[in-house]
């Protein structure tokens, strides 16, 4: 058993709440980590109320299917919400959901664990990767992709104003030798920056750029989101929680796409509520941790939780 590391459920009563409207329904925990959000879910069950969880990391499988063993309501998913539709196929359920859940970003015991590379904190190998079971490690991609590509990475999913800087920089230092742990990139990278912000590590945004493009995180949300209207139920909710603001901005066009409508009618039409497509309903404004949980949890002071209904 791989060496387990804490993980404080972010927003974790609001989420919930939001989230189960039927004890009787049939749910998704679209991310599973370490059960926080699970285990309160099916707490709020009946006993012919169903959750499927869903979780790249092989390390977080393996750990619900241990303390949820016992639970004949619960059901874990290997694989990327982005093939939600294809798991709810699966259980004849498309149109029947009662609620998704969705906490993006990365797990504290994935941030923690040195192994897995994804902090510059601690030194360990350049992976990054949610699973582990497949695809390319931050290691493999560094050391081939072009100096383009990569200060390309930095700039749109870091939101890395010297990328070209850093990416030049990463691409020198790996003709000498390859780039393969955490604290060597972090240092090359830190090197690169020339103004450095009072808090923040100087690899900061440039980590998280290169995190997001080995997952594909925004694609994946791209693709869950669409989903998630399809297998829904009407009346059924959907519960995002993102922490930065790409993942957000994304959450936040999709529903108000939805709420609106249909922008592209002719011209010149009478317009009746049924012909505008209106399929969402926003539920309250962007929810926020409170200062209790940002004192005891420091790590929930980015996210923004955003709640929506199907209504068609």
């Amino acid at each position: 058993m791989p060496q387990e590391f804490s993980h404080k459920t972010v927003l974790l009563e609001e989420a919930v709440s939001s989230l189960v409207a039927d004890p009787d329904g049939f749910y998704v925990d679209g991310t599973f980590g370490r059960g926080g959000h699970s285990r309160r879910i099916l707490a709020q069950l009946s006993e012919k109320g169903r959750l499927m969880a869903i979780d790249k990391d092989p390390q977080a499988i393996q750990y619900a299917q241990a303390a949820f063993a016992d639970d004949e309501r619960f059901m874990i998913r290997h694989g990327s919400f982005s093939e939600l539709e294809k798991f709810i196929e699966a259980e004849g359920l498309v149109g029947q959901v009662s609620g998704v859940l969705l906490d993006l970003g990365v797990s504290s015991p994935q941030l923690d664990d040195p192994e897995r590379g994804f902090s510059f904190l601690n030194d360990g190998p350049l992976d990054m990767r949610m699973d582990t079971s497949c695809g390319e490690s931050a290691a493999d991609w560094i050391n081939r992709a072009p100096e383009a590509e990569i200060a390309d990475v930095l700039f749109t999913y870091g939101e890395e104003k010297f990328s070209r800087r850093m990416a030049r920089a990463v691409v020198q230092a790996r003709a000498e030798e390859p780039i393969t742990t955490t604290a060597r990139l972090a240092k090359i990278i830190a090197e690169a920056n020339p103004r450095w912000e009072k808090g923040k590590n100087p690899a900061t945004r440039a980590f998280q750029g290169i995190r997001i493009h080995i997952n594909r995180e925004l694609d994946d949300i791209e693709q869950v989101l669409a989903q998630a209207l399809e297998v829904l139920a009407v009346g059924g909710r959907l519960v995002v929680i993102s922490f930065h603001s790409l993942e957000d901005r994304l959450v936040k066009r999709f529903i108000r796409k939805y709420v609106k409508g249909d922008e592209h009618l002719p011209p010149g039409i009478p317009v009746t509520q049924e012909m505008l497509n209106q399929r969402l309903k926003s539920l309250g404004k962007a929810f926020k941790a409170s200062k209790a949980e940002l004192d005891a949890n420091p790590r929930a002071r980015s996210a923004v939780m955003r709640v929506a209904v199907k209504t068609a």
